[in-house]
């Protein structure tokens, strides 16, 4: 198994008297699409800027490339694609001159036919200063200049922030490709269409601490669902809400629907016992999911 991409243990950073880490450990292996969730102020920010070392953490480990960003922090960054949440460029500069600018700190070894495409595919005109952009494409210089040297890492800050709907999926879109050519993707977000659309694993952060790292299909199998089952004819459902996992939310003498937390097999063996006309499980999203970590308990 290959080092991870990225490695923390233990991380911490307080503003003050603010703990915007509380000992964050998060682990991102090499070529996958990680989504990092949670909402404004949770950390996911605070994360990010800890692994370039525009910020830096006062205690844990911190490994990023297997490199350390405090000691190492040029050669982190020579090797990653970063998106903050609000690109600032020299307003006078044009778009074109901002890109050649950035070009010129990486040694200018682009291949400016990619650039030019990146820039084709997401409809960005390089020649207005930045200063006359809109909101959505400053947006897309910033998707340009995190991609336009291929790095082998990709850190985007709400990539897709600011686009519109086609926009957006282009922009996936070419984070797949990144990945397809051998990236490492560590994306955060509050879109939790887009994560479930294209990550492979997520990790969800709440006030500074991660309260979840898993698969994304596995986050969501895991979780609670419904199931209604229609029977052929009237029966009684006693045995269904002895089965553990099982609760009974609505019934009456044909039908009855169901929460289901963990496996289904119980339940699938029970039904045996049942003349079954018709059932469905109701699977939850992505959505559901996180906001049971953030639901008032």
């Amino acid at each position: 198994m290959t080092d991870p991409v990225i490695l923390a243990q233990g991380l911490t950073k307080s503003y003050g008297p603010f703990r915007a880490l509380k000992g964050v450990d998060l682990e991102v292996r090499r070529g996958e699409i990680f989504g990092f969730l949670g909402p404004n102020g949770a950390g996911k920010t605070t994360t990010i800027r800890c692994m370039l070392d525009t910020i830096r953490p006062n205690g844990g480990t911190l490994r990023v490339l297997g490199l350390d960003p405090q000691k190492q922090s040029l050669a982190v960054r020579s090797r990653t694609g970063y998106l903050p949440g609000e690109l600032a460029f020299e307003g006078n500069l044009t778009v074109e001159a901002g890109l050649r600018f950035l070009a010129n700190l990486r040694g200018n070894k682009l291949d400016w036919g990619f650039v030019y495409g990146l820039a084709d595919r997401i409809d960005l005109d390089l020649k207005p200063q930045f200063k006359n952009l809109s909101k959505g494409n400053k947006q897309k210089v910033g998707i340009v200049q995190a991609l336009m040297h291929r790095p082998e890492l990709l850190l985007l800050d709400e990539p897709t922030a600011g686009l519109d709907p086609l926009m957006q999926q282009e922009v996936l879109q070419i984070v797949r490709e990144s990945k397809g050519n051998g990236a490492t993707v560590f994306f955060s977000s509050h879109i939790l269409r887009e994560v479930e659309e294209i990550a492979e694993r997520v990790g969800i952060i709440r006030q500074g601490v991660i309260v979840e790292t898993a698969d994304i299909h596995d986050l969501i199998g895991k979780s609670l669902r419904q199931a209604r089952i229609v029977f052929k004819t009237p029966v009684k459902t006693d045995g269904l809400d002895r089965i553990p996992g099982i609760s009974i939310l609505v019934q009456d003498e044909i039908s009855v629907t169901l929460q289901i937390e963990g496996d289904i097999d119980g339940l699938i063996k029970e039904l045996a016992n049942y003349p079954v006309r018709d059932f469905a499980t109701m699977q939850p999203s992505l959505e559901e999911v996180f906001m049971t970590y953030y639901k008032e308990q």
